[in-house]
C-alpha cells in the first residue's frame, strides 16, 4: 500500500468516525472467512457498517480528528481490528452476543467501545453495552415520569369531587 492509498484509508476513516457517535472495535482474530462472512452479512442486515483496517491508520484518523477524546479507544489498538459503526449504540453489542452465541465461540472480544463520547474498553464491558437504552427510551421514560405527577393530581381531584358529592348525599340523608 503505497502513501496515497493509506491517506484514502485515513481520510474514510475519519468520515466514519465524524459520522457516527458510536463505534466498536473488535478483534476478529480466529474467525473463519465463513464466520466473517456471516458477521458481515449480520451487520448488513442490522444496518452497521463494519470496516477492516490497519491499526496504525485507524490511529492516525483518530489522532488527526483529538487525540484525547479517543484516548482510550487507541489504547486499545492491537491485533486484528473490525471497526462496527452505528447510530443505534446498542446494536454492534447484540450483534457480537448474539454472534458468539450461535457460533458457540467466544469472538470477536470487544475491544472498546465508543458511545456518544463515553469509551467503554475490555471485553467485560459487552454484558453492560447489550443493556444501554437508546436516546429515545430514556426520552420516553422522562416523558412518562412528568406525566405521571400530573395524572395523579387529575385522579385526586376527580376523587375530590366524588367525595364531596358523597359527603352531601350523606348530609341530605341526615337531615331527612
Amino acid at each position: 500500500m503505497n502513501k496515497e492509498q493509506k491517506n484514502e484509508v485515513i481520510e474514510l476513516l475519519k468520515d466514519k468516525f465524524s459520522q457516527y457517535n458510536n463505534f466498536y472495535v473488535a478483534n476478529t482474530e480466529s474467525l473463519t472467512v465463513e464466520q466473517v462472512g456471516k458477521l458481515r452479512r449480520i451487520c448488513f442486515d442490522k444496518q452497521v457498517e463494519i470496516k477492516v483496517a490497519k491499526n496504525t491508520l485507524i490511529k492516525k484518523a483518530l489522532e488527526s480528528l483529538d487525540s484525547s477524546r479517543y484516548a482510550g479507544v487507541i489504547e486499545s489498538l492491537n491485533g486484528v481490528t473490525a471497526l462496527m459503526f452505528s447510530a443505534d449504540a446498542k446494536e454492534p453489542a447484540l450483534i457480537i452476543s448474539s454472534f458468539r452465541k450461535s457460533a458457540n465461540t467466544d469472538k470477536p472480544i470487544l475491544k472498546a467501545a465508543f458511545i456518544d463520547g463515553d469509551v467503554f474498553a475490555g471485553n467485560d464491558q459487552l454484558k453492560a453495552l447489550t443493556t444501554l437504552k437508546s436516546k429515545h427510551d430514556l426520552i420516553g421514560e422522562i416523558i412518562g415520569l412528568l406525566q405521571s405527577p400530573a395524572k395523579n393530581v387529575i385522579s385526586g381531584l376527580n376523587a375530590g369531587a366524588k367525595l364531596a358529592g358523597l359527603v352531601q348525599a350523606l348530609e341530605a340523608r341526615a337531615e331527612a
